[in-house]
């Protein structure tokens, strides 16, 4: 699940990219693509959230150490449980209000502003991301 979530972030960071390419070439030529906000802004969600259960499993989060050599080994592992455990409840705690806030966007006909496209949608997905990042902080817990 942690791959297809990174694919996922991998896949909206190069349309990312090609939307941004499209839309400053536009722009040269007094065009610019229409939309092109409301896909980074989007895209970029899915960045963010499809990458963090890959990095989280990575270890590339930040983490400040400036007691952790004061402290035992047994301590230290202790502590990282904790984290673990900590970063699980907050991922499912923002699963749960986003997945809220995508039930309130579709009885409101929530959309972006010029595309026109489902917040619900991407409010899902980051439901979704946000759960996989906390089974795996929870399963690394354990």
């Amino acid at each position: 699940m942690i791959e297809l979530a990174a694919l996922a972030g991998s896949v909206a960071l190069w349309c990312l990219v090609g939307v941004v390419l499209v839309d400053v070439i536009g722009r040269a030529f007094g065009s610019p693509l229409f939309g092109a906000q409301d896909i980074a802004t989007m895209a970029f969600v899915i960045v963010v959230f499809g990458g963090m259960a890959l990095c989280d499993r990575e270890g590339g989060h930040i983490a400040v150490d400036l007691l952790e050599r004061h402290m035992s080994p047994r301590v230290n592992h202790v502590i990282d449980i904790a984290i673990d455990l900590l970063g699980g409840v907050i991922f499912l705690t923002i699963a749960w209000s986003v997945f809220q806030a995508a039930k309130l966007s579709r009885k409101l006909h929530l959309s972006t502003n010029l595309l026109n496209l489902p917040q619900a949608w991407f409010q899902w997905a980051i439901a979704a991301l946000s759960v996989i990042t906390a089974l795996a902080m929870l399963l690394r817990a354990v």
